[in-house]
């Protein structure tokens, strides 16, 4: 199972506010729950707790910058994701998903 979505975070959001003043850019973290929502959003998520088991920050992310978050799900219990914005991959990384018996 395979899917895509697009994701603007707004300008005025709080987490800017302190990261970093004068220059802010999208946290990390922000990223990793937007991609782990949107393949929850897709009703295609196993039930069961998630692991991080890898992720990489590849470019910062600017306040009201649109991005595309790209998934798929293997039938071994991974979420893979990639996400870019503006012509060029962010992040990636992989979501260990335990399915439920």
């Amino acid at each position: 199972m395979q899917g895509k979505t697009s994701w603007t975070i707004a300008a005025d959001h709080p987490v800017f506010a302190g990261h970093f003043p004068g220059r802010p850019i999208v946290p990390g973290v922000l990223l990793l729950d937007a991609a782990l929502h949107a393949i929850w959003q897709s009703g295609h998520l196993p039930g069961g707790p998630c692991r991080i088991t890898s992720a990489k920050f590849l470019s910062p992310v600017l306040p009201g910058e649109t991005l595309v978050i790209a998934w798929q799900l293997t039938d071994t219990g991974l979420a893979r994701f990639e996400i870019s914005g503006d012509a060029r991959q962010v992040a990636s990384g992989v979501f260990g998903i335990e399915v439920a018996p």
